[in-house]
């Protein structure tokens, strides 16, 4: 395999949820707006100051991050391990992707909401700028292989999703399970590979 030269920043996810504007307001009350605490790696993506509960069949999961900004569809991202926790087996999905997902009940201070549907794995994925994807030779949805050299646990991620647009930075997302068996952490570097 041959390392391509352009280095990416890797950012580690932990579980999260994005919220509709009536699932905000259901949750933390009439005309509420979401609090930014942090600008997250993409561009006007930001972590919120606002927690909520999680609850499966079998466990809850408390003090779940808020990411603003709102969406059209409530959607909860979480890791294999959180999922034995809860009892529910989400697919890994690219986010959005929604159809056919098990749901879950989110708990906030004013309310509750029992969603139908808007649990996943994130499949693992690489944002890029229309101007990276150029420099790399890739485009939207190509998959990849990505290589963590550092440390102790150097391991080789396959199937990385592309995803382009202009509204995105350079960046390769995993969840805490993934990133915890390369030793990965937020900031560090890895690269695509390819096969010769």
């Amino acid at each position: 395999m041959r390392k391509k030269e352009i280095p990416i920043i890797a950012g580690v996810s932990n579980r999260h949820v994005h919220l509709s504007r009536e699932d905000v307001e259901i949750l933390f009350g009439k005309d509420y707006q979401l609090t930014p605490i942090k600008d997250l790696g993409q561009p006007g993506q930001f972590a919120c100051k606002e927690t909520v509960i999680i609850v499966g069949p079998k466990g809850a999961i408390e003090n779940v991050r808020v990411l603003g900004p709102e969406r059209k569809e409530t959607q909860v991202e979480i890791s294999l391990t959180d999922a034995f926790k809860l009892g529910i087996m989400p697919p890994v999905r690219d986010s959005g992707d929604l159809e056919g997902t098990p749901g879950i009940v989110i708990v906030g201070p004013k309310g509750s909401v029992i969603k139908e549907k808007g649990v996943i794995i994130a499949k693992r994925h690489i944002h890029m700028h229309t101007t990276d994807a150029e420099k790399f030779g890739v485009k939207d949805k190509d998959i990849v292989k990505v290589v963590v050299e550092k440390g102790d646990r150097r391991l080789i991620f396959d199937d990385v999703l592309i995803r382009v647009s202009e509204k995105f930075a350079l960046e390769f997302h995993v969840d805490t399970d993934e990133a915890n068996a390369a030793m990965l952490k937020t900031g560090d570097v890895v690269y695509i590979v390819e096969e010769l």
